[in-house]
């Protein structure tokens, strides 16, 4: 194992593949002289050429649209957007091209394509640019999403993206980048779908994705210090969901508190709240709780933006509320 960090692992992933696979290329924005906004394929361009690694013009809707062709005529393109807030410019090229033509053909033709975007608050991006848009697309039948949390997910998930031969939306989390953590020095793979147990407990579930995992844990491990074993379930990928452990998981403690970045209303956490009350209602002690971020714009001023955004102490909180006769 190498301690490296959640960038450097996400790039280690990229350059093993543009090794293995001739007909894999990366596009997007600024990745090649620049290095990319977050630094990721830094140094590209030099090690693999114009060929393999393309410097694009500012226009998201004719990036994916070109990757999308270049899927259905057998290459293996992989575009970074730089912030998924971008996405938005290109969503019919996502929904109706890239997530429909493998259903529409017959099968007949396939999309190989993965869509690397950056998510969430936090950097001080204001409103255009730090919104939470993955529930978005895990509303898209066709469409993957995945959100690792550590650099050893995000190498291993994002190889299994690039083989999974399925336009595969993979989101991280701008304050992710430079979190450091173990990753196998030898090549691997992380199974797409399968959700990751990363505390055990049994009083309570805390279901997160992406950053708010990390919160997750922060919370329980206070909640620890008072007496309550709160176990927290990483999902990994948001589509599919795997609702087997969550289901487990609830089995065990019998009370889910569902924790994510993004605003309530509409939110994916809602999605994961009415599968738990679906698939698990006759295991629940309680109603399942939900935490998430303010229904507001994201606001730029330092203050407000930490207000905008759940923290342990609004998880710990919520917990709390969800067990009162266990605090005095």
């Amino acid at each position: 194992m190498a301690v490296i960090t959640y960038r450097e692992a996400l790039a280690q992933a990229l350059r093993e593949e543009l090794h293995r696979r001739d007909c894999f290329f990366l596009m997007g924005e600024d990745i090649g002289a620049y290095g990319g906004s977050y630094a990721v394929t830094k140094g590209f361009l030099e090690e693999f050429g114009e060929r393999r690694v393309k410097d694009t013009p500012i226009s998201e809707s004719a990036i994916v649209g070109l990757a999308v062709g270049a899927a259905m005529m057998g290459a293996c393109p992989m575009v970074e957007l730089m912030t998924i807030n971008f996405s938005l410019l290109a969503m019919d090229q996502i929904v109706n091209h890239a997530a429909k033509i493998h259903y529409m053909s017959g099968g007949q033709v396939s999309v190989p394509l993965v869509l690397r975007m950056p998510t969430g608050g936090g950097y001080q991006l204001a409103a255009q640019h730090s919104q939470n848009l993955e529930g978005w697309f895990a509303h898209v039948p066709g469409l993957k999403v995945v959100t690792p949390s550590t650099p050893y997910d995000a190498k291993g998930m994002l190889r299994a993206a690039i083989n999974d031969g399925n336009p595969v939306i993979f989101v991280e989390h701008s304050l992710l980048y430079g979190m450091r953590g173990e990753v196998p020095e030898e090549p691997y793979t992380v199974p797409l779908g399968q959700a990751a147990v990363r505390r055990e407990g049994g009083d309570l579930t805390i279901i997160a994705y992406s950053r708010m995992a990390h919160v997750a844990l922060e919370a329980a491990a206070r909640l620890a210090e008072q007496g309550l074993a709160a176990e927290v379930i990483d999902l990994r990928s948001l589509r599919p969901m795997d609702v087997d452990t969550l289901v487990r998981s609830v089995e065990k403690t019998s009370r889910a508190l569902v924790v994510e970045e993004a605003p309530k209303m509409g939110g994916f956490g809602g999605e994961v709240v009415a599968t738990i009350s679906d698939q698990a209602f006759d295991f629940l002690d309680a109603p399942v709780g939900w935490v998430g971020g303010a229904d507001v714009p994201m606001p730029y001023s330092k203050p407000l933006e930490t207000l905008a955004i759940p923290n342990a102490d609004k998880v710990v909180e919520a917990a709390r509320r969800m067990l009162p006769g266990r605090f005095a």
